[in-house]
């Protein structure tokens, strides 16, 4: 199973990581539409449990050595190199279970760019600053976009997020409540409660002061966001994202 990918396509979409997980993630836009991320994440020791056994369950051999990372920042930098609208990437290990590093995206309206966008189904837009008309950087994930970006990775991505009953995976219909409630009942309620407190940290420049944040807050040209994990993992409801500035 290559969990490996698993981390950078929750931290990257800036919208998007895997439960158990502590991240932090500080970024700049650009005027040109070019942006550049550090991130910052780790497992949390029940997660970090779970994923090895999970792992070994589905035949991972490097999930059975212990010394080996679960999160193996060359193999994550790697995969990630040719995603569309990535310039360039460095990642390293910090320990077995975190990595930290940079990436720069060429175009934040190419980043991860959904399957069948000439339907106009994005999961980003963005629209530049130009004389009286404010930029804007929307992110939105429902049950339409999440998927479609979940099918951008492997196979191995979405049997990990279905074997912990994700909906943004499985398909089901639940709340977060319902899907902590089925968390609870196949792998105990302490592995539930750091599902549930895992947040994403970010704090974001803008090239322009701030008008309007939705889903987090603003102070001159930084925006601020407290992600909860859950949010992502069900869709329910939808999540949208969206920063104004002049």
């Amino acid at each position: 199973m290559n969990l490996k990918r698993i981390i950078p396509f929750y931290i990257i979409t800036t919208v998007l990581f895997f439960s158990g997980c502590a991240a932090r993630v500080e970024g700049a836009l650009h005027r040109d539409g070019s942006a550049d991320l550090a991130l910052e994440a780790s497992l949390q020791p029940r997660m970090e449990a779970l994923v090895r056994g999970l792992s070994a369950l589905i035949g991972d051999p490097q999930a059975r050595q212990a010394d080996q990372p679960l999160l193996d920042a060359a193999e994550i930098t790697k995969s990630l190199s040719s995603a569309p609208g990535i310039s360039s990437v460095y990642l390293q290990n910090l320990g077995l279970a975190s990595i930290a590093g940079t990436i720069q995206i060429s175009r934040v309206d190419q980043f991860l760019l959904l399957p069948n966008t000439q339907t106009g189904v994005r999961f980003i837009t963005y629209t530049p600053a130009q004389g009286s008309v404010e930029g804007r950087l929307t992110i939105e994930l429902n049950r339409t976009t999440g998927p479609q970006v979940l099918a951008l990775f492997s196979e191995n991505v979405r049997a990990y997020l279905s074997a912990l009953m994700a909906p943004v995976a499985t398909g089901e219909n639940l709340n977060k409540s319902q899907y902590l409630d089925n968390v609870t009942s196949i792998y105990t309620k302490p592995v539930a409660d750091e599902i549930a407190a895992a947040r994403i940290n970010m704090v974001l420049t803008f090239p322009g002061a701030i008008t309007a944040v939705r889903g987090g807050t603003f102070s001159g040209n930084q925006a601020q966001f407290e992600i909860p994990l859950t949010d992502f993992l069900v869709l329910n409801p939808p999540l949208r994202y969206e920063v104004s500035w002049k």
